[in-house]
């Protein structure tokens, strides 16, 4: 067998190519060039992303299913089409096994009111860890309220790793379902799920993997990881907001009620009976958001054109660069070092509040994250009330760190110890 070769990082004049499919990157704010290194909360569109969904408005645009017109037509193969595409991106076995939501926060939702909460009882536990984002607790929460079932929390050490030991100790006979992040939104860690989801299935327990921070930066494959969901949401991937994805494997989703009800997700009405779809469209009520789903399945072709790889390795060096960077920073502390990490910077300074960073930094036309990200239980767990996070895509360069850099440069002049 011809060894894999290792996946190179790209030159300078690729990533300059990739920035030019980026409109918004000729922006400038505050009279400087844009330094967009806000990635985590929500990517930038390529010019390609932003022209298919034009072109549906413009030349497509109708409602789905049951139209006998040409338009309704063209709208429902586009529609149906996305998700083939997007089944592809992620290895599923069927299209079927697509269901468009809003995005991650929706799809979570979903699976614990139309999977996990018919089928748990006093008593019973659900478990996740501690890194995760309020969309992978805030709906457990909800579930343990309406079931009096448990929510019991896998710890993280102070590099942000999870105890995998303790994962598999906490796994027991109660467990119901297993839901964690593929990567930390606030400290970046990746998750061994490969290895997570063989341990809960070794005791029967069904996976459910967040995938928001993860689908733009690592090849995704569900038959292989064995996951029994996975979500995503379209715009951390460079699609549109309002649009993602919830894979589940077919069986489940067959053995899953509707979670609301409406137009599109019946076969037939009476005021006696309601005969509901079939998968995956008895999850999909009411009028879809077409347009997104032609614009995400464009944001995957994009990326697949490119090789999720390919712009991982990139997003691999310029993290390391960063890191090298801040830690020569005076009075700076990096929150988040675990070993496999995906492209988040995370810190907070000694003398300047997050939001008061995130301020300076805009004057100097560095556009980053600052607060809790969502995550206040991983900012109890470091003591701080929020962090500065610099999150990196494809499309971000060295220049983009020199000029986090220099901006931290200007906070330390007007905020000195």
């Amino acid at each position: 067998m011809k060894p894999v070769e290792p996946v190179r990082i790209p030159d300078v004049e690729t990533v300059a190519r990739w920035r030019r499919d980026f409109p918004i990157l000729r922006e400038r704010v505050h009279g400087l060039p844009l330094v967009y290194l806000d990635n985590g909360a929500t990517t930038q569109k390529p010019e390609s992303v932003i022209a298919a969904e034009r072109a549906y408005y413009e030349q497509t645009n109708a409602n789905v299913h049951r139209g006998v017109h040409l338009l309704s037509q063209r709208a429902t193969d586009a529609y149906e089409g996305a998700r083939l595409r997007i089944a592809r991106f992620i290895h599923a076995a069927r299209a079927e096994e697509i269901v468009y939501v809003r995005g991650t926060t929706e799809a979570i939702n979903l699976v614990a009111q139309s999977y996990v909460r018919p089928r748990v009882n006093p008593g019973d536990e659900i478990l996740i860890s501690a890194m995760e984002h309020h969309s992978n607790i805030v709906p457990w929460q909800m579930v343990c309220a309406q079931t009096g079932a448990t929510l019991k929390v896998v710890p993280i050490d102070d590099t942000g790793t999870l105890d995998i030991d303790a994962w598999e100790r906490m796994l027991n006979p109660r467990t119901r379902l297993a839901a964690i992040t593929h990567a930390s939104n606030a400290l970046g860690t990746i998750n061994p799920i490969a290895r997570l989801i063989e341990l809960a299935h070794a005791r029967g327990v069904p996976v459910l993997i967040d995938g928001a921070q993860a689908i733009a930066h690592l090849p995704v494959d569900v038959a292989a990881l064995d996951c029994d969901f996975y979500a995503f949401s379209g715009h951390k991937v460079y699609g549109p907001t309002g649009i993602g994805a919830l894979y589940a494997k077919a069986d489940l989703l067959e053995a899953m009620p509707p979670w609301q009800g409406g137009g599109d997700m019946i076969r037939s009405v009476t005021f006696e009976k309601t005969e509901y779809n079939t998968i995956p469209w008895r999850f999909e009520a009411g009028t879809p958001n077409i347009a997104g789903a032609v614009a995400l399945a464009a944001a995957l072709d994009y990326v697949s054109a490119i090789g999720v790889e390919v712009a991982g390795t990139h997003e691999a060096e310029l993290l390391a660069y960063a890191s090298d960077a801040l830690r020569e920073v005076p009075n700076l502390r990096m929150i988040g070092s675990a070993k496999e990490k995906v492209g988040i910077a995370s810190f907070v300074m000694a003398h300047a509040h997050a939001h008061d960073i995130g301020t300076v930094l805009d004057q100097c036309g560095v556009a980053v994250r600052t607060g809790h990200h969502c995550a206040m239980p991983v900012m109890a767990r470091y003591g701080v009330p929020a962090t500065v996070r610099a999150s990196f895509a494809l499309y971000n360069t060295r220049a983009d760190v020199d000029a986090l850099v220099a901006g931290l440069a200007r906070v330390q002049e007007m905020f000195p110890l």
